[in-house]
Parts: structure tokens; sequence; C-alpha cells
């Protein structure tokens, strides 16, 4: 079988869970193109889902994410435990394509065949995260990586989208980068599970930590509802990693014995399957446009002879 042009999902499935990586690259490309193939994956994938922890990274750039997630990685391959990644990446204006490559960025796992680095393009997507970021993780999932590690785009303080996407969220901040207040004012402090104090050795770090541990105080739970840790670390130097590692497994403890973690995963399953439906009706409504249906509608609606509202039910009729 040639793994890199097949369309064998069966085959392709089967080569994943035994750790071929080019079959692994080949499921999460025809994820990303939205190949026809498509439901035939998530349904091979299925049975192998479900167990993996996911971890979401997000922070500002140039707070530490990539070194922070490679730190990570090893620690978990000291473990002894298969790890996946995600780093979405911006989009090449050009060619659609990720910018960064996973390569570059995480140099010291390129040939560990326990280490299975994807770079994705976020393709525009808003959010810090490609629109195909949820089913990739699958692939990976089903592919027997525990865990996966997600990093986002880095595109400032609007990540908000990994939280949907993660069991653990951990939002990255670096000492005099004004991280703390605006981070406050555009409320990415409040996906945060675990928070990071990178670059730690820095003039402002204390400060930095201080602010965040006050900001959590001031927030609102509810008896026995988790409260957001905040770590030092110095990822460049690897130094507050295995601290980092014991705070991740603490929430995921926590997550378990809540039943919150249960509950997250409902919620992200339905966010999927929306994104999923919605995407449909998208292409659908794109064959309505090549049609009259849309012209006709629109100009009974223009000329007064319909209202929008009827014209949109009028569509949706089509849509069946």
């Amino acid at each position: 079988m040639t793994i890199r042009r097949s369309r064998d999902v069966p085959a392709l499935v089967g080569a994943a869970r035994e750790g071929d990586p080019r079959a692994v690259a080949r499921l999460i490309s025809l994820v990303e193109d939205g190949d026809e193939a498509l439901p035939a994956i998530a349904a091979a994938l299925a049975p192998h889902t479900g167990t993996a922890a996911v971890i979401g990274l997000t922070g500002s750039p140039g707070v530490g994410k990539s070194t922070t997630t490679n730190e990570l990685v090893r620690a978990f391959r000291k473990a002894g435990r298969r790890v996946g990644v995600l780093a979405v990446d911006p989009s090449s204006p050009f060619t659609g394509g990720a910018i960064l490559g996973d390569r570059v960025r995480m140099q010291d796992h390129a040939t560990d065949p326990g280490v299975y680095i994807r770079s994705m393009s976020s393709r525009g997507h808003l959010g810090g995260l490609s629109a195909a970021t949820p089913q990739a993780a699958r692939v990976l999932e089903g592919a027997g990586c525990d865990p996966v590690v997600v990093e986002t785009v880095g595109v400032g303080q609007a990540e908000v989208e990994i939280a949907g996407l993660a069991d653990t969220t951990v939002v990255l901040l670096a000492p005099g980068m004004g991280d703390a207040i605006q981070a406050a004012k555009a409320g990415v402090l409040e996906i945060a599970d675990v928070f990071v104090v990178n670059k730690a050795d820095r003039d402002g770090a204390d400060a930095t930590y201080r602010d965040i541990q006050n900001m959590i105080g001031l927030g609102e739970r509810a008896p026995g509802q988790w409260r957001p840790r905040v770590v030092r670390c110095v990822a460049a130097r690897g130094e507050g990693i295995d601290e980092l590692v014991e705070t991740i497994e603490a929430h995921r403890v926590y997550l378990h014995d809540s039943g919150e973690l249960d509950a997250r995963r409902v919620r992200r399953a339905e966010a999927e399957i929306e994104a999923i439906a919605l995407g449909t009706l998208r292409a659908r409504m794109k064959d309505l446009r090549r049609g009259d249906a849309l012209a006709t509608l629109a100009r009974d609606v223009a000329g007064g002879r319909t209202d929008p509202h009827a014209a949109a039910g009028a569509l949706l009729a089509q849509l069946g």
C-alpha cells in the first residue's frame, strides 16, 4: 500500500494504530482537506477514542509556548507515554500552509517514534485553532497518543476556543509583557485551569505571579470547584516542568473525581457535531447559490413581494 496517496481507511487506521507516522500524517491530511473519506475515518477511529488526555497550551506570542510544549513532551516521554502534538501555526498568505514547521519547532523529538508532531495551518480560522483541529486530535488519540497536546497559533489575547477542545487548558504568561492586565480584559484568564509564569528568572516575575493569584482570588467558585493553580517555569532550562506535569495530572484527577471530565467531553462532542452539521449546511448553501433559487428569492425580497424571514424559510425547505 502506498500510504501517501491511499484512501483505504481500514488499512490507514490499522497502520496508524501500529505507530506508522506516514499513516497518521495521511489521515490528518485527509481530515484537513475535508476529504470524502472523512466520515469513514471518524467511524473507524471512534472505538479507539474517548480516553486520552487533551492538553491545550495558549498565550500571547513570545511567552514560550513552543519551548514549554517541547519540555512537556520530554517529560511525558520520560514517563513512557506516547505523545501527539498539534501545533497550530499562522497561514501563509501564498500557499495557505503553516508558516512554521513542526521539525523546526521541536527538533529534539523529530526522530522519536513515540512522538508525533504535526503543524497545522489556521487557514484564517479565528480563536487560535484550525477548523480541523478537533478531528485531527481524534486521529492522534486513535493512533494511541496519550496525551494529545494542542498548542494554539499565538494570535494574541482572544484564544479562548482551546478551552472547548482541551480537558486541561494551560495559559502561559511572561513578565514584562503586560499579560496580566490585558488577559483579564479579554477574558483569557477565565479559561485557564493552570497558569504558567514562564521566563520566571526575569525581573517582574514575582509581580506577575502575584497579579495572577490576586485575579484568581477575585473569581467566584462553587464549593469543591477547581481553583486555577499557578506554576513558575523557565522552560528554556527545563525548570518547573515537573511541577507543571504534576499540576496537570492533579487537574486530571479532579476532573475524573468530580464528573467534570465527562461533562467537558460531552460539551466538546456537541460543539464538534454542530460544527460538522453547519459545515454540511454551508456546502449545500453553496450548491443552491449555483442555481436560481436564492437569486429568485432575493429578487422577491428586494421587490417587496416577500420578506427575508419567509424567504429564508423557503430556502431551508429546499435544503430538505
